[in-house]
């Protein structure tokens, strides 16, 4: 799996938003203006960081020694992921369920906005 699988799979998602908030290799992806994804360009090998409900955060540590409290962020809500030796289907599992989280975080004029945009 590389960065631009990775891409790919978060562009196709309603909204989102590619920024580089805190410096040129840090990609943030964001919806509704909150972040969902976080990942470091230059880092090798390719990780990503990931919101998850606390209780699955937990149990994806306990399982997989590639998945830990991610840095410089919230480690009950956020997960640095390392990509390699994971399977494709569990990374998009995450992706899918952050940008979720933050969806049903946004405020009900930001989902309808949300809804309504094509993609």
């Amino acid at each position: 799996m590389d960065v631009t699988e990775i891409l790919e799979y978060c562009q196709m998602k309603k909204g989102v938003e590619e920024t580089f908030p805190f410096n040129p290799e840090t990609l943030v992806l964001k919806v509704g203006e909150k972040m969902f994804a976080l990942i470091p360009l230059e880092k090798q090998p390719l990780t990503i960081s990931l919101k998850a409900d606390p209780e699955w955060s937990a149990a994806l540590r306990e399982q997989y020694s590639q998945i830990t409290g991610a840095y410089h962020m919230n480690k009950t809500h956020w997960n640095s992921v390392v990509c390699e030796g994971l399977k494709m289907e569990l990374i998009f599992e995450m992706i899918d369920h952050s940008y979720d989280l933050i969806v049903n975080s946004l405020t009900k004029k930001k989902r309808e906005l949300l809804e309504n945009l094509k993609n």
